[in-house]
């Protein structure tokens, strides 16, 4: 009777160790590698195209800082400043061999002219392009490497 009343507790018990934790969602919780990749690609793709417009922040036409600050705003929920020059102050420097998804990826096309687009993973990068509108790049091109400045990162 003892050894059954013993075997019934333990099964009892383990029932509950096995059973799932629920993890509930806060806002110190980060998010890491691949969800940051979907969740980037989410806006690229619902951006995909908008033409370029200096000073622009809407799908009328956006500039590539207002690009990552609304991105980096809705997908991630990280308040960047509004300018290219106000967000390279942001984060850390981080090596262009050691790059993240989210790592901020910056630009200059000459002295007082800069860039700033969002790294995505696999060799591509995000951004509002003066030609092209709103596009995916690949960090080896020519012209990206020869303008590259820095990478920035903004989580820990």
């Amino acid at each position: 009777m003892t050894k059954t009343i013993v075997l019934i507790l333990m099964i009892c018990l383990s029932g509950c160790s096995s059973q799932p934790q629920r993890i509930i969602p806060s806002a110190s919780v980060s998010i890491e590698g691949e969800e940051v990749r979907q969740r980037l690609l989410a806006h690229y793709r619902e951006w995909q195209g908008v033409p370029y417009r200096l000073g622009g922040a809407d799908k009328r036409g956006v500039d590539c800082s207002a690009f990552t600050q609304l991105a980096f705003r809705k997908q991630l929920g990280l308040d960047l400043p509004r300018t290219t020059e106000g967000q390279v102050k942001r984060g850390r420097q981080v090596s262009p061999t050691s790059l993240e998804p989210g790592d901020l990826l910056f630009y200059h096309s000459s002295v007082k002219v800069r860039h700033v687009g969002i790294y995505l993973g696999d060799g591509q990068f995000m951004h509002a392009s003066t030609s092209r509108g709103v596009m995916i790049s690949e960090v080896n091109n020519p012209y990206w490497t020869d303008h590259f400045w820095q990478a920035r990162r903004l989580g820990p």
